[in-house]
């Protein structure tokens, strides 16, 4: 049966304008948007395999073969607005891709050069020296590469991460990457298991790893193993200012670009504010009913959705 050119979409079912590109998938009945024009946090999923297991993953890792992903992903780049600021590429792993992911970041480059893109990944894969020089090569003029590491300890970043050896090559592909001449952010997700050694992690950074880009200290989203594992990870933001504001202090110190993620702004002390960067994508992005006449609330970056699961007993207006 020929497969019609056009389809009619039911009111309501999700707003799309013109630019967005999406998956029409006529046997199910299935429309995905797979990018939006307006939106400032587009990603390109790239595949739900993972060789770490984390237990706070908010999006857990499934063996399947999604090898599909990729050449989707081939096609819609270049229908993706040259005008797009920013592209993400998240799995999953990407640097399980091998050559593959040296192939996208290329078509990136190519049809999206004036795009920044920022790549999430363990760092394990970059271990191999070949293959971060591999990426460096490519010469894309816009990317930072997101790596996660969870303390100056192997063993307590192994345990996180789910994956012995984890650290020693996560660590080695920071290294591999920042010789390849790449911009490189370390992510560090705070819960029951990282907040207390954050500022020992922080004097790793400033005494070992100066040489980084950006470090990113990010509160903890209800996804996922988090979601799962919530009795486990979770820590109140009020209970870790002490060591937060100690680590923040010592990595600016040093000189080091640091940010503060996935953070209301009234479960800081007002001198980490200024850290305080709105960094959850807008599609899963609230406010609660708090919030409401709060004088911070433009300069504050709410809350993810799930957050409804746990929340701070700070969560409150500020009134100034």
């Amino acid at each position: 049966m020929e497969v019609p050119d056009a389809y009619l979409l039911p009111a309501g079912l999700f707003p799309l304008t013109e630019g967005d590109v999406v998956r029409v998938e006529p046997s199910p009945g299935r429309v995905s948007a797979l990018y939006r024009k307006a939106s400032r946090s587009n990603s390109l999923l790239v595949t739900e395999r993972c060789d770490n297991y984390c237990l706070m993953c908010s999006q857990p890792p499934r063996s399947h073969d999604d090898s599909w992903l990729l050449e989707e992903l081939m096609e819609l780049i270049p229908l993706i607005s040259p005008e797009t600021r920013e592209l993400g590429i998240t799995g999953g792993e990407p640097g399980l891709l091998g050559e593959g992911l040296l192939r996208l970041v290329e078509r990136l480059k190519t049809h999206l050069p004036m795009t920044a893109v920022h790549m999430l990944s363990n760092g394990r894969r970059f271990s191999e020296e070949g293959f971060a020089q591999g990426l460096g090569r490519l010469r894309h003029p816009d990317l930072m590469v997101g790596i996660p590491l969870y303390s100056d300890l192997p063993e307590e970043h192994d345990h996180v991460v789910q994956a012995r050896g984890a650290y020693d090559d996560t660590v080695r592909g920071i290294l591999n990457l920042k010789r390849a001449g790449m911009r490189v952010e370390l992510r560090v997700v705070i819960h029951a298991f990282t907040h207390e050694r954050l500022p020992e992690l922080a004097r790793f950074i400033a005494r070992n790893l100066l040489f980084v880009d950006h470090v990113a200290l990010m509160g903890l989203e209800l996804m996922g193993f988090a979601k799962t594992n919530l009795p486990k990870l979770w820590v109140d933001p009020l209970d870790y200012q002490e060591p937060l504001r100690a680590a923040v202090r010592i990595l600016d110190r040093a000189g080091v670009s640091t940010s503060l993620y996935n953070h209301p702004l009234c479960v800081l002390p007002t001198d980490l504010h200024p850290f305080a960067r709105k960094s959850i994508s807008d599609w899963k992005n609230i406010y609660f009913r708090e919030c409401e006449g709060c004088s911070l609330r433009e300069a504050c970056g709410g809350f993810f959705a799930s957050s409804s699961l746990k929340r701070s007993r700070g969560i409150a207006p500020v009134r100034l």
